[in-house]
């Protein structure tokens, strides 16, 4: 994609199916020819003007308003046109071979096409463009795809955030400190022979200790931001007849799962996510643990297992009905093995005693007491689900971050620990000193793509809807 960002390209950047307006944008350099062939009439700079769009024999496709923008003052930095016209597949699929035909055509004046080149964009390339040019950094045009992505409303709002560049801005404040310090590394070393000692007179020790405490306020913001972008992945885990599938029910809300009172029932993992306090957790149900002879059964239960393995949370579902059989507790105890065997220690396991209204003298030494069936000690549920996921910010303050920004971090963190070792060794270890504060610069321009691979944003930007 990137080694072809002087093509002009053409995209619907509308959802595809029926609606009142649609969209089709075309962007590149010098557009005024394209302008003149569709919309029949220069058009006034950033000014809406309704018109019929019209084809090679001068009728009308449609009506509808057209804007154009000249660079460098567009979204991609480059001329932009855009075509608002009727949400029609039909519609919309004409104006753009309209505009694919128009820039074939000869120009009248000079007898050359009128926009050599014009392409049909790829995903996400409007945006890389605009990334590209300078309109936004590389964390914000990730914004617009987790922006249109949102599921719940804290997670739009804090994609607004990261858009506007609240986090972009955290990172540059952190880089601008690494800098200075740098700055400082660098000079010692560069002036070896003063007597001035640079790092010292600075306070360099203390900035470093400053930066490091910044970092950790952006860490955990981060984490937060990754949270309600991505979700936690939870299982409800337990023996048959536990009420997992009650479980599910009463957590999302919905008549999701088929609830009997045979043991055995589920025999397939069924999944749905569901928000608390805007925060999404996949929440997957699965096949009672246990030995059978049944060759379905088997089958569920060792789906079951996968997906505990993969889970970031598990709930391990008790039957306070059967707490005190024998043979309950030690089925209970072989699964809790089991658990400890196939899960990091990182993962947390939460005790959830089922059928509270059942038996309503029973009280656990630990975990959570609830009834599926009355929803009470759904909400106490619900709470400690947050907590486990690690939740703690509110929305509010919170920007949508990814992944890989939480990772970038994490390195910067890395780095900035080697550093302050270096410089506290007695022989103030400069050259290893300065490699680690360059490196977590590096880690930190990932972030925002002052500087990466090609293939890096390549994949970020692919997975944009076509024209974004």
């Amino acid at each position: 994609m990137l080694a072809r960002t002087s093509d002009p390209i053409v995209a619907i950047a509308t959802a595809s199916g029926r609606g009142a307006v649609g969209i089709v944008r075309v962007s590149g350099a010098r557009l005024a020819p394209l302008v003149d062939a569709i919309c029949g009439r220069a058009l006034k700079p950033r000014e809406a003007t309704y018109l019929p769009f019209r084809d090679a024999e001068g009728e009308p496709v449609d009506h509808g308003l057209a804007i154009h923008f000249p660079s460098p003052n567009s979204f991609t930095g480059e001329d932009v046109l855009e075509l608002q016209a009727h949400g029609g597949s039909v519609v919309l699929q004409l104006l753009l071979a309209r505009c694919l035909e128009a820039a074939a055509e000869p120009d009248p004046v000079t007898g050359r096409p009128r926009l050599p080149g014009l392409r049909v964009a790829e995903p996400g390339e409007f945006s890389q463009r605009a990334f590209l040019n300078g309109k936004i950094d590389l964390a914000q045009a990730e914004a617009i795809a987790d922006l249109i992505d949102a599921s719940t409303e804290a997670a739009a709002r804090s994609a607004g955030r990261s858009l506007s560049g609240a986090f972009s801005r955290e990172i540059h404040t952190l880089r601008d400190a690494l800098i200075h310090l740098r700055m400082l590394v660098e000079a010692t070393l560069d002036f070896p022979e003063e007597e001035i000692d640079f790092l010292q007179k600075a306070d360099a020790a203390g900035q470093l200790a400053k930066l490091q405490s910044q970092l950790s306020a952006v860490q955990q913001r981060a984490r937060q931001g990754a949270l309600l972008r991505e979700g936690i992945k939870v299982v409800i885990a337990g023996q048959p007849n536990a009420g997992k599938s009650s479980l599910l029910n009463a957590l999302a809300g919905a008549e999701l799962a088929i609830v009997s009172a045979v043991a055995g029932t589920t025999r397939d993992v069924v999944s749905q996510t569901i928000q608390i306090h805007g925060v999404p957790l996949h929440v997957a149900d699965t096949a009672g643990l246990r030995e059978s002879s049944d060759e379905v059964e088997q089958i569920g239960v060792a789906r079951a297992w996968g997906q505990i393995e993969s889970a970031d949370a598990v709930l391990f579902l008790h039957d306070l009905t059967r707490a005190d059989q024998p043979d309950y507790a030690a089925a209970d105890a072989e699964i809790l093995a089991g658990l400890q065997r196939k899960l990091p220690a990182s993962v947390p396991v939460l005790d959830v005693w089922n059928k509270q209204d059942a038996a309503p003298a029973v009280h656990p030494a630990q975990g959570i007491a609830l009834s599926a069936k009355t929803g009470l000690g759904i909400e106490a549920l619900r709470e400690q689900l947050l907590a486990m996921a690690g939740w703690q910010a509110v929305p509010e303050g919170v920007y949508l971050a990814r992944a890989r920004h939480v990772q970038a971090l994490a390195r910067v963190e890395t780095h900035l620990a080697l550093a302050a070792d270096h410089l506290a060794a007695q022989a103030q270890l400069l050259d290893l000193l300065a490699e680690e504060l360059r490196l977590a610069q590096n880690a930190l321009n990932e972030i925002t793509g002052e500087f990466g691979a090609d293939d890096l944003l390549g994949v970020i930007f692919s997975r944009f809807c076509i024209g974004k």
